[in-house]
C-alpha cells in the first residue's frame, strides 16, 4: 500500500478549481497510478475530512520544440474531490 503523500502530488489552484470550491469540490494532482479509492483514503486521511464522491481524469503531455529537437511534457492524472456538506480544507481558505 502506498502512503497517502505519496499518492497526492500537489493541489491544483486554478480559475476554475477556484470556482469549484463554491460546490465544496477540490481538484489535486495524483500520481498516475493511484486509483479512486486510494484517493479518497488519503484525503481523508491527510487532510481529516470525509469524501462523499471522486472524479478522476488523465491529462495528456503536449507536444514541446526547443529549436530543432521535439519532446513531450508527462502525462499526468487529476482528481476532482467532492466533501461531504459542512466538511472544507484549510489551505485553501487564503483564496
Amino acid at each position: 500500500m502506498k502512503a497517502a503523500r505519496d499518492i497526492i502530488i500537489k493541489p491544483i489552484v486554478t480559475e476554475k478549481s477556484v470556482s469549484l470550491m463554491e460546490e465544496n469540490k477540490y481538484v489535486f494532482r495524483v500520481s498516475l497510478s493511484a486509483n479512486k479509492i486510494e484517493i479518497k483514503n488519503a484525503i481523508e486521511e491527510i487532510f481529516k475530512v470525509k469524501v462523499s464522491d471522486v472524479t478522476t481524469m488523465r491529462v495528456s503531455g503536449k507536444k514541446k520544440r526547443m529549436g530543432r529537437y521535439e519532446g513531450k511534457t508527462s502525462d499526468w492524472k487529476k482528481a476532482i474531490v467532492k466533501l461531504v456538506d459542512g466538511d472544507h480544507i484549510e489551505i485553501f481558505e487564503g483564496l
